[in-house]
C-alpha cells in the first residue's frame, strides 16, 4: 500500500475512505455537465452511416432544458415563499395593540371598554335593532338603529347594560336583527378585535393572531385594520 508523503499507511486509508463517501453522496446526481458529456459520447460513438436523428438530440436538449429550469423555477419560489413569509411576519407584528376587524359577532372585553363593530345587509332593512348578549345568552343592552340601505355600517356599544351600569369584564356577542321584504331577520355582524400578541408560526404554518377574549385568527383573516 502507497504511503502518504509525510504520513503512515494508517491515513492514506483514511484519505482514500473519505474520498469513497463523497462519491457515493454525488451518486445519481446528473449535473449540466454530465448531460453534455453523455451527449458527446453519444456522438462521438454513433455509426457514421446512422446518425443521430436531429429531433430526437433536440428532444433530448430540450428536456433536460425544461428539467433544470423547472428545478430552477423551484427554487426561486421557495425564496419568494420565504420572503414573503419574512414580511408576513413584520407586518403582523406592528398589529399588537391595535384593533383588527374580524368576521365575528363574539368578542371578550375588559369592564369600560368600547366595543366596534359593522352590520352588514344586502337589501335594505328597517326596524333594526342590536343586541348585546351575555355568554348565557341573556339581552344586557338593546341599541334601537332604525332602518338602513344595503350596505356596511360602524357602530359602537359604550359597554354599559340596560340600567346604565358597566358590564363586567367578559365574552359577548352582537345579534343584530330586523325587517328584510318585511320578513325578521338577522343580519352579519363584524367586531373589531384588539391584537394581543402575534404566534409567527401556527398550525399549518400560518401567521396566528392571539385577539382580547382568548381567541385566535390567522391574518389572512384580517378584514379590516383599526387604530384603536
Amino acid at each position: 500500500m502507497e504511503t502518504v508523503k509525510g504520513g503512515s499507511p494508517l491515513d492514506a486509508m483514511r484519505w482514500q475512505k473519505d474520498e469513497y463517501q463523497v462519491a457515493e453522496e454525488d451518486r445519481g446526481m446528473l449535473t449540466q455537465a454530465d448531460f453534455f458529456a453523455l451527449l458527446t459520447k453519444e456522438l462521438a460513438s454513433q455509426d457514421p452511416t446512422k446518425p443521430v436523428d436531429n429531433n430526437e438530440m433536440i428532444s433530448q436538449m430540450t428536456a433536460f432544458s425544461t428539467t433544470d429550469g423547472v428545478q430552477k423555477l423551484n427554487e426561486s419560489f421557495e425564496t419568494f415563499a420565504t420572503s414573503m413569509t419574512s414580511s408576513q411576519a413584520l407586518q403582523a407584528s406592528s398589529l399588537v395593540g391595535r384593533s383588527v376587524l374580524v368576521d365575528d359577532n363574539i368578542f371578550g372585553m375588559n369592564e369600560g371598554d368600547d366595543v366596534k363593530g359593522k352590520v352588514i345587509s344586502d337589501k335594505p332593512a328597517s326596524n333594526v335593532n342590536i343586541y348585546v348578549e351575555n355568554v348565557a345568552g341573556e339581552i344586557i343592552q338593546t341599541v334601537p338603529v332604525g332602518n338602513i340601505d344595503a350596505g356596511e355600517f360602524g357602530f359602537v356599544w359604550n359597554g354599559q347594560m340596560a340600567n346604565g351600569d358597566p358590564a363586567p369584564a367578559g365574552a359577548y356577542r352582537f345579534r343584530i336583527a330586523g325587517l328584510i321584504d318585511g320578513q325578521a331577520s338577522e343580519l352579519q355582524a363584524m367586531t373589531y378585535r384588539k391584537v394581543d400578541s402575534v404566534t409567527l408560526a401556527g398550525a399549518g404554518g400560518n401567521i396566528m393572531l392571539n385577539l382580547n377574549g382568548g381567541n385566535a385568527m390567522a391574518l389572512a383573516d384580517v378584514v379590516e385594520v383599526s387604530e384603536g
